[in-house]
């Protein structure tokens, strides 16, 4: 296994949301076992360790508490299934899931947004339940954006946007981010702007995967990072933050996160909400901006 390296693993916690996760792991006789959880947090980045926690009531309490390590498992938007099948009784929860032994040796499953593979550092009780804490030996992430879980319902970036606003003229723009750079284009004005387009038909949905197939990167939307009403042209915006995977955009270029490379983005609040995901990026604290091309408040994420 490679060494990790500590900027890589710290943005590919900064890109996911608090959300639905399956920790997998061996037992003593080599035979996987895994549960749903949304208990994951990152612990150091030197080491790099993580935590995860489980009831002392779970079947899988004594596997866990003896095995040599475990697999945290970021589930994508469309593995509601694979969520539900970790979180109900079953004989055997990986007869119909996809999956393969990672780089530590735990169970990976396949298609999500990312994957951890740790070895077991350290178990701690805890009350009711034992704290997990692994070390990060290898790592991957994807473009599929993650699957949430709020107040007993499953959160995913179609449900949530739809809900949003109805009725409105809507502009969608993407904020499309890779190696901590961003998307901009020429907003045909001599300056720059975010892709975006007008939502005629189909909703904010189809309307965000129109504008990046435009761009002719390979990416997915995330969840929404700004929704704001331009309120002299009665226009509601929708951005989404979105993950790309390698390769060269059709149009524009990418640009570094930081407050100087967007001084020719002319929109002002594009600009404002450009700058703020700057200083989030650093902070790696994301929140959602709320309000109107003037002002509103940001609700963090974290």
């Amino acid at each position: 296994m490679t060494p990790i390296d500590p900027r890589a693993l710290r943005n590919a916690f900064g890109t996911f949301m608090t959300g639905v996760t399956v920790v997998t792991a061996l037992d003593h006789n080599k035979a996987p076992i895994g549960f749903t959880a949304n208990s994951f947090t990152s612990v150091s980045l030197d080491p790099p360790l993580v935590l995860v926690c489980v009831a002392n009531s779970s079947k899988n309490y004594a596997a866990l508490a003896g095995a040599d390590g475990f697999a945290v498992n970021i589930l994508a938007e469309n593995q509601i299934e694979i969520s539900n099948t970790f979180a109900r009784p079953s004989e055997d929860r990986f007869a119909h899931v996809a999956w393969h032994p990672g780089p530590a040796g735990s169970p990976v499953l396949q298609g999500g947004s990312a994957w951890f593979d740790c070895t077991m550092h350290q178990t701690v009780d805890a009350g009711d339940h034992m704290i997990l804490i692994g070390q990060v030996r290898a790592f991957d992430s994807s473009i599929h954006p993650g699957l949430g879980y709020v107040r007993g319902a499953y959160v995913t970036p179609s449900t949530s946007t739809e809900a949003i606003a109805q009725h409105a003229k809507l502009i969608v723009s993407a904020l499309i981010v890779r190696d901590n750079q961003v998307l901009l284009q020429d907003d045909g004005n001599g300056g720059l702007a975010l892709p975006e387009i007008d939502v005629t038909k189909g909703g904010a949905s189809d309307a965000i995967k129109h504008v990046i197939a435009k761009t002719g990167l390979r990416a997915e939307p995330g969840f929404v990072y700004a929704l704001y009403e331009d309120t002299g042209r009665k226009i509601q915006h929708i951005v989404f933050l979105c993950q790309a995977s390698d390769g060269a955009p059709h149009l524009g270029a990418f640009v570094p996160i930081s407050a100087s490379a967007f001084d020719d983005v002319t929109d002002p609040a594009t600009l404002s909400m450009l700058q703020r995901f700057a200083t989030e990026s650093t902070l790696e604290n994301y929140g959602v901006y709320y309000g109107n091309h003037n002002s509103g408040e940001v609700r963090f994420t974290a």
